[in-house]
């Protein structure tokens, strides 16, 4: 059997959350396997951004604003890149929000909301842009879970629970769907500078510990997620199902560092 290629060349994908941190650096690197990208979140102004530097890899997109938490406007999206492009091929769920409350002040509505957008939101997206994919039988579906996927870390609880949840959900979908084509996997990111961590990264104690927790002893840069995504949406995954996809710097591996 021949080395199936990374080139995404003639796929479709669309990136929920794909305008800011890793859900931008993942859109940036699909279009730079070849896709057409889809980059959408709730900002107008986020979205134009996103796809201009699609644009300027050479590759087509939209500019379609999405709100996870509101079904028609994820149907309005998928029937906007099929009207445009006739097909999706990839999604890409990067959707998510985090607040560090101590367990015994978090609240319903906060639990609520926390668990709408990253669990449920994922179910929206996959559930809509499922039906497509297995209506084609060809599909690849990429969550992005975490590290408390796995691992608890202090005073999230809500997170750690959605996140938990959706790799469960991969895996659940990878079961049902695996068999029409549509392959469901997931990217565990380790810890990642973006704009909305980097104070807490470098002068908090838990950006040291996390630090100190990560064999490589530095933290990631988004741009190292890419090629999980590229590998995780092309032909060369063909047999890949049901998978969380680590990325960590050795996070997980770790016992004692020194």
């Amino acid at each position: 059997m021949a080395f199936a290629s990374l080139d995404l060349s003639g796929r479709t994908a669309v990136v929920v959350g794909g305008t800011t941190g890793i859900g931008r650096a993942l859109t940036v690197g699909l279009a730079q396997a070849g896709a057409d990208v889809v980059p959408t979140s709730r900002r107008k102004d986020a979205v134009d951004e996103a796809a201009a530097l699609v644009e300027a890899a050479g590759r087509r997109t939209l500019r379609v604003t999405t709100d996870v938490a509101n079904e028609a406007s994820i149907a309005a999206l998928l029937a906007a890149a099929i009207e445009a492009f006739g097909k999706v091929d990839i999604l890409v769920n990067c959707a998510g929000k985090t607040k560090r409350t101590p367990t015994l002040d978090l609240s319903d509505e906060e639990w609520n909301d926390i668990l709408a957008t990253n669990l449920t939101g994922t179910l929206r997206t996959c559930r809509l842009f499922g039906r497509h994919m297995i209506e084609r039988r060809y599909g690849r579906i990429v969550n992005i879970a975490s590290l408390t996927s796995f691992v608890s870390m202090m005073e999230v609880a809500a997170y750690s629970a959605s996140k938990a949840a959706v790799a469960s959900l991969t895996k659940s979908l990878a079961v049902e769907w695996s068999r029409h084509g549509v392959m469901v996997n997931a990217i565990a990111p380790g810890v990642f500078r973006t704009a909305l961590n980097q104070n807490l990264l470098d002068t908090t104690p838990r950006g040291q510990e996390l630090l100190m927790r990560t064999p490589m002893g530095r933290f990631g840069k988004v741009e190292e997620l890419a090629g999980a995504a590229v590998f995780l949406a092309s032909d060369a995954a063909s047999f890949v199902t049901g998978h969380m996809l680590v990325v960590d710097g050795g996070f997980l591996a770790s016992g004692v560092n020194s």
